[in-house]
């Protein structure tokens, strides 16, 4: 089974989602980075709040495909079980679309959603080459310091850790198109 191609999925994924995040903060004028959620592009408040929603189901379609990719490319249980972690972080993703802003769960599985990622990433990097070990146990840290820094808001800190996440994917992605 072919499946190179497939190591670009979770970057591409990272950009389509910020086509949606741009295509919804048209939608909603009210929005400043500064001072909300992304989430709440998301919310009831929100004026077509499914564009933000739908973005998010569709960006964890990639990122579940580049899970896979990396269980299939895998060289080690290690790696596999890495995988299987960010698999589930995508799942996660597309609760945060489901369950969206002024639900119940939805602090949770946007919470479990980074950390199910960054857990995941870290443990796919522990078993992988020095480079992209030194990479992943980076990214890690600094997801982790991000996390509890002052932030003008949230949506300054979610920005923050998804572009660790894409910097992740896309550090992977270049990896495999080496070899």
């Amino acid at each position: 089974m072919r499946t190179r191609g497939l190591r670009w999925s979770g970057f591409v994924g990272g950009l389509v989602y910020w086509l949606f995040v741009g295509w919804s903060i048209s939608q909603n004028t009210w929005f400043s980075f500064w001072k909300n959620a992304l989430s709440d592009l998301g919310g009831s408040e929100a004026n077509s709040p499914w564009i933000y929603n739908l973005g998010l189901i569709i960006t964890s379609i990639f990122m579940f495909v580049f899970s896979v990719y990396l269980i299939f490319n895998a060289r080690n249980k290690c790696q596999v079980i890495g995988g299987a972690y960010l698999s589930v972080s995508a799942i996660f993703l597309a609760f945060i679309g489901i369950f969206h802003e002024g639900t119940k769960p939805h602090v949770f599985v946007s919470t479990y959603f980074f950390i199910q990622f960054f857990i995941g990433a870290l443990i796919h990097g522990l078993g992988s080459r020095d480079r992209i070990r030194v990479a992943s146990m980076i990214l890690f840290a600094l997801a982790v310091v991000g996390s509890f820094l002052h932030w003008p808001s949230t949506a300054t800190l979610e920005t923050y850790e998804i572009i660790l996440v894409m910097a992740f994917t896309l550090i992977l992605a270049m990896e495999q198109q080496v070899k």
